[in-house]
């Protein structure tokens, strides 16, 4: 056979590898998004309830007022929306591990599975803490800022407490991303402890960026967790060197 012929089966082959995997993950994506449409719809039948959860910080429902024809019907879906991705979050978990985890050796597997339940923790442990520490601190500020009424409107808030919570878990995996960082490489515990100072620096900016008020105490009261969050961080990535070397060790 000449190089040419070898080359063309060379690409035959992957192509057809190609083709096989778009077509596994285009029935990934299908199943992901039925799960998650599904989700939605239980979440709206439900709207009311979780409407009623979300504004609990604010005083209820009776709270909220409309200006807009189509308001209440925005906030019902972006509640809807939320709740759905909350959900199918396993149909999705799974979705993902299913198409990734041919690819991984058997020590990433296992790192993997180990971590992602405590992904989950990470996460619903940033969002008790916006909604039962922060929110009833920001809201109340909020609202009475400089002795005016305020009349909170339903597309408003379900925005900015649905966006709270959410960026809360995310900032909360921190200790997580770290360790990934430092299973790799890229990161170890000393080079984390070194620039202690700049990562209170970073942590103070999120609290900036993620608390929605000017007030100090709002931005401290998630400035604390976030450099207490930085510390256990430091913690996984030693635990993620010693683990990497085991391995490593034949």
């Amino acid at each position: 056979m000449n190089p040419i012929e070898e080359d063309s089966l060379t690409m035959k082959d992957f192509l057809a590898a190609m083709g096989e995997h778009l077509t596994e993950l285009r029935k990934r994506l299908f199943i992901s998004l039925a799960a998650l449409l599904a989700g939605t719809v239980v979440c709206i039948y439900f709207a009311e309830q979780l409407m009623g959860i979300l504004t609990l910080p604010i005083g209820g429902l009776g709270q909220l007022r409309s200006i807009e024809i189509t308001e209440n019907v925005s906030a019902v879906f972006r509640v809807a929306l939320l709740g759905g991705l909350i959900l199918s979050c396993p149909v999705l978990l799974y979705e993902i591990l299913a198409f990734i985890l041919p690819a991984l050796k058997s020590n990433e597997k296992q790192t993997l599975f180990t971590f992602l339940p405590f992904t989950i923790l990470f996460f619903l442990g940033g969002v008790a803490f916006a909604y039962f520490v922060l929110l009833p601190v920001a809201i109340p500020f909020l609202t009475s800022f400089m002795g005016i009424e305020t009349e909170v409107r339903p597309t408003n808030y379900i925005s900015f407490v649905t966006n709270m919570l959410f960026w809360v878990g995310v900032v909360f995996e921190m200790p997580l991303v770290i360790f990934i960082l430092a299973r790799i490489g890229i990161l170890t515990a000393k080079q984390l402890m070194k620039n202690w100072r700049q990562a209170i620096v970073i942590c103070a900016v999120l609290a900036m960026i993620i608390t929605p008020t000017v007030d100090p105490v709002n931005m401290v009261i998630l400035m604390v967790p976030l450099i207490l969050l930085f510390f256990l961080s430091v913690l996984f990535a030693a635990i993620a060197e010693k683990r990497k070397k085991k391995i490593e060790v034949p």
